[in-house]
């Protein structure tokens, strides 16, 4: 049996277990070395065969201004259009009872009450500005569609949050970015793939409420099972 060091443990138990969506963010830019290392080190992913079916377009600056005024103005218009298709049926009772819990925690550290409809979408609003975080990475898999192909980018997805947790940098995942896939593509001018999701980071704002929740996890009997 191969010997684990103990300090590699621990740092991946605080990379994993620390790492949390940020849904506020401080304005500073991350240093673009820091933004390079980070997307390097994410594609040592692992995917079939080594395909490596990822395609990911990392948006800053006067790009990213354009990009969350594009989205803003599409949502206005009611312009909604997705590369993969959504319903909420692809949820369970217990998926929709987790997912239930999750919003009520964000809602209440902002203060917003259930029935409180528009400040709910006032808020929802700030996400197509990236929570205010000065970058986006988009995440697309390839044109097919194939499932296999698209669960490796989700593999990848996660190694790119653990490097960005490794660097200092927080983020957050935003499936709702894909609701808008014709806008990304002509104002960024992309071809090919399907949006799955983006990812919004920078630095957290340490003063917002919204970033002190902690939501739990299923306990691990719920979702696995051992055979022997």
């Amino acid at each position: 049996m191969a010997t684990v060091s103990s300090d590699l443990t621990r740092t991946a138990e605080q990379l994993i277990r620390g790492r949390h969506a940020t849904r506020a963010f401080l304005p500073d830019p991350v240093p673009a070395e820091t933004i390079e290392a980070v997307f390097d080190l994410a594609g040592a992913a692992p995917s079939n065969s080594n395909a490596q079916p990822w395609q990911v377009e990392v948006v800053s600056g006067a790009a990213r201004d354009e990009l969350a005024q594009a989205l803003l103005a599409a949502d206005r218009a009611g312009r909604r259009t997705l590369d993969l298709p959504h319903s909420e049926d692809i949820y369970t009772p217990v998926h929709q009872r987790r997912r239930a819990a999750f919003g009520e925690a964000v809602y209440g550290a902002l203060g917003i009450g259930r029935d409180a409809h528009d400040l709910r979408a006032a808020y929802d609003a700030r996400s197509l500005n990236f929570y205010d975080a000065p970058h986006v990475a988009l995440l697309y898999a390839p044109g097919s569609g194939n499932p296999r192909l698209t669960a490796d980018v989700g593999m990848y997805a996660q190694t790119l949050l653990l490097a960005m947790e490794a660097h200092g940098v927080a983020s957050c995942p935003q499936g709702l970015l894909s609701f808008y896939a014709d806008t990304v593509r002509e104002t960024l001018g992309v071809t090919g793939g399907r949006l799955l999701f983006g990812i919004s980071f920078g630095y957290a704002d340490p003063a917002a409420p919204v970033n002190t929740v902690a939501v739990g996890r299923a306990p691990l009997r719920e979702t696995t099972r051992f055979h022997h």
